[in-house]
């Protein structure tokens, strides 16, 4: 017959139920039906987020306290990798004159000056022993816990009617300011409310991106609209963020913040004059290619190749015309 479950949707309560159940046939397996994200980022909630969540919540401590000391874990966690990536990032900062003259050597824009002076400047960071692809490791490793929170928080019953600072439930949206009226465009994409930890969180996102650029300019030609897309995509997650659950708003806001406050102490401990020099020496030693980098220079290599076979073809045929 059927069996009824009343009760919170909670992932580890619903476990308990299989406990003790030897045939598979007789298990409910009703903690299933908790909403923690696709099967390779469910794994992130039940091993990391929900035993932290459940043992500091066994200490009764606030659940406000609690998404900090969570944020922190993971910041400190990741903390050498981020400050290598910090490193890699202030190395190409340093050698930021080097790769203006390599701009201004193979100023064009066709496909055989963009070779070279990708092929120029990939050879001044390989004898700087530079690694321009480190710097995404960091976030990376985030990934996956800052998409699994994006599914937890949603359906966590232990943020219901759990209240910080202003937020009175950290299941839901912080609303501020709120309105009847239908207000073309606004209502369409925010609702009736601005959520204010939505709003920080922004804001901290906006000056994160902003203070970024600044330190990771390394003189290379870009396209405006790419330099600034990390500051694009902060407003464009504040419209999709803002009716969702405080707590959820409220890790973002602090996993930035927390991100803002490392870069700048890694600025002030970093001395780029010292670092430049240091540069300077590693250029003088023989180089060894890493199996990255010569990888990238042999396709790079290819794509000359296939570009210089493309010039020829593009000349027979305007020949065969005439």
């Amino acid at each position: 017959g059927f069996r009824y479950y009343f009760g919170p949707v909670h992932y580890t309560t619903l476990k308990a139920y299989n406990k003790g159940v030897e045939n598979p046939e007789d298990k409910l397996y009703l903690h299933e039906q908790v909403e923690l994200g696709y099967r390779w980022l469910s794994w992130v909630n039940k091993g990391l987020v929900i035993p932290v969540f459940n043992f500091f919540l066994s200490l009764n401590w606030n659940m406000g306290l609690i998404i900090f000391i969570l944020t922190l874990m993971v910041k400190l966690i990741i903390l050498p990798l981020t400050y290598k990536s910090y490193m890699s990032s202030a190395k190409m900062r340093v050698l930021r004159p080097q790769i203006v003259e390599i701009e201004k050597k193979y100023p064009g824009q066709d496909q055989d000056s963009m070779l070279k002076r990708q092929q120029a400047t990939m050879a001044l960071y390989q004898k700087a022993g530079v690694n321009p692809m480190s710097g995404c490791l960091p976030m990376l490793l985030q990934m996956p816990v800052l998409l699994a929170l994006f599914f937890f928080f949603p359906s966590a019953i232990e943020l219901r009617q759990q209240g910080f600072l202003w937020a009175d439930d950290l299941s839901t949206y912080d609303s501020i300011i709120s309105w009847s009226a239908n207000i073309p465009f606004i209502s369409r994409f925010l609702g009736d409310h601005i959520s204010l930890f939505c709003l920080l969180m922004t804001t901290t996102n906006i000056i994160f991106a902003l203070y970024n650029m600044s330190l990771t300019d390394t003189g290379q030609q870009q396209m405006k609209v790419m330099k600034y897309m990390p500051v694009f995509m902060s407003l464009f997650m504040f419209f999709i963020l803002n009716s969702y659950p405080a707590g959820l708003n409220y890790y973002y806001f602090l996993s930035t913040l927390i991100s803002i406050i490392i870069t700048f102490m890694f600025k002030q401990f970093v001395d780029d004059d010292k670092l430049l020099a240091q540069l300077e020496e590693n250029r003088k030693k023989p180089t060894k290619k890493s199996g990255f980098m010569a990888r990238l220079e042999e396709a790079q290599k290819m794509q000359e190749k296939q570009a210089r076979e493309r010039a020829k073809e593009n000349a027979k045929r305007n020949y065969r015309r005439r």
